[in-house]
């Protein structure tokens, strides 16, 4: 099947903005609109308001503007992803945050709240395009380097490691430390000497053990904890 045809075949992704500039809004929702595969599903002028929607809307993905008024975008991530709140939701949620600066240590701190990554926000609509798709499939939305520089600021002293780490298996820790460098399933694959299937399901096993969500937690876990082996 051609991939226009299967993406066209796939339920949408759902997508929530939420950025104070509504002119920049309505841009936002007329190049996601136009993508096959995905839709907006509502926006929001401010942080309050898009936790608001989050929790009556459950989309997929969020784009979230750094800065707004009444509540910033850290802070809304924070809040999106409190314990008690996500486990309502019978849909998991990605966050992406947009910032006008690169490396920004606003965008780090959502990052290590559950953010999955932060886009610049004069991105192109391809890149726009394919960072949605990204986060939706449990993966960054930056290079792996990128990732380590803006959590390596967050993390100045290691946090001792939890007894759930102790569960995983040996296999379970070389695969651990590969996401952790940033490897793709492929990579991961060619190193370990397994399948791409059976690193996924090793992949799912870890999430599982360390109660993670998706593949940027176990990122942010090795950092916040040490584990990281570059």
């Amino acid at each position: 099947m051609d991939p226009r045809e299967r993406a066209m075949s796939e339920p949408d992704i759902r997508v929530l903005l939420v950025d104070d500039q509504e002119l920049f809004r309505a841009g936002v929702q007329v190049i996601i609109n136009a993508q096959p595969g995905m839709s907006v599903v509502g926006s929001a002028g401010d942080g309050l308001e898009g936790i608001r929607l989050v929790d009556e809307l459950e989309p997929d993905v969020v784009l979230m503007d750094i800065r707004m008024p009444e509540m910033d975008g850290v802070e809304a991530t924070r809040q999106i992803f409190l314990p008690d709140r996500a486990a309502r939701r019978a849909r998991p949620v990605r966050v992406v945050v947009l910032t006008t600066f690169n490396l920004d240590d606003r965008a780090a701190r959502a990052i290590r709240y559950g953010a999955s990554g932060f886009l610049l926000k004069d991105t192109t609509p391809l890149m726009l395009r394919d960072a949605i798709r990204t986060v939706h499939a449990g993966n960054a939305v930056l290079a792996p380097s990128d990732l380590s520089t803006l959590l390596d600021s967050q993390f100045q002293e290691a946090v001792p490691i939890p007894a759930s780490y102790q569960q995983l298996t040996e296999k379970e820790r070389e695969v651990f430390e590969a996401v952790a460098r940033g490897l793709s399933n492929t990579e991961i694959a060619t190193q370990v000497f397994a399948s791409e299937s059976t690193v996924k399901t090793h992949v799912g096993s870890i999430l599982r053990k360390l109660a993670l969500r998706d593949r940027v937690q176990i990122v942010v876990f090795a950092h916040q904890h040490g584990l990281v082996k570059l």
